[in-house]
């Protein structure tokens, strides 16, 4: 994709949805004899989060599992716009947009597997982690250099804030 058309759909979004496992995690579970004890999420992502929500960009989680872990990192980072155990994620983009009076060209959203890819072809911008499945990348608009739980959000965050005319993040020089 060109940039000047990815720039004019990134300046666009109102509200980024994103999987959970395979973007904000890496894929991997920790198992127990109880079920599922732990999965890591990269705090870098969640600063992506409130960068966005300072220049007016929501944030939401869809995801096919009902993991309290989730539930947990979505209360940390006040992202109230959460879906458990949502395996056809097409459906719910309709319920929010309307219940959100948003249009698809205003709704991003970030996904890794073959779950995605359907409302990955309805969004205004569609993403994938680096790691993603070739179905993923296929059906994405901007494929992130950075894997799933390693800053593939926070990556999509920025490109996203820097067109919306949002602050860069210093470097160095600047400090």
């Amino acid at each position: 994709m060109k940039h000047a058309d990815l720039a004019a759909k990134a300046r666009r979004i109102k509200l980024l949805l994103t999987d959970c496992d395979g973007v904000l995690t890496d894929g991997g579970v920790y198992y127990g004899e109880s079920g599922e004890v732990l999965k890591r999420f990269n705090i870098r992502d969640g600063m992506g989060v409130e960068r966005l929500r300072a220049v007016g960009v929501d944030t939401g989680i869809v995801t096919g599992e009902r993991s309290p872990s989730v539930v947990k990192r979505a209360e940390k980072l006040k992202i109230n716009e959460l879906h458990l155990g949502i395996k056809d994620k097409a459906p719910l983009l309709a319920e929010i947009l309307t219940r959100l009076s948003l249009t698809a060209e205003e709704v991003a959203f970030i996904g890794d597997d073959t779950n995605d890819v359907a409302i990955l072809g309805l969004v205004g911008l569609a993403a994938c982690p680096g790691d993603a499945t070739v179905f993923a990348r296929e059906a994405a608009d901007y494929q992130c250099q950075a894997f799933g739980g390693q800053g593939a959000f926070r990556e999509l965050a920025e490109l996203i804030i820097s067109h919306k005319g949002g602050a860069p993040v210093p470097n160095r020089g600047s400090e």
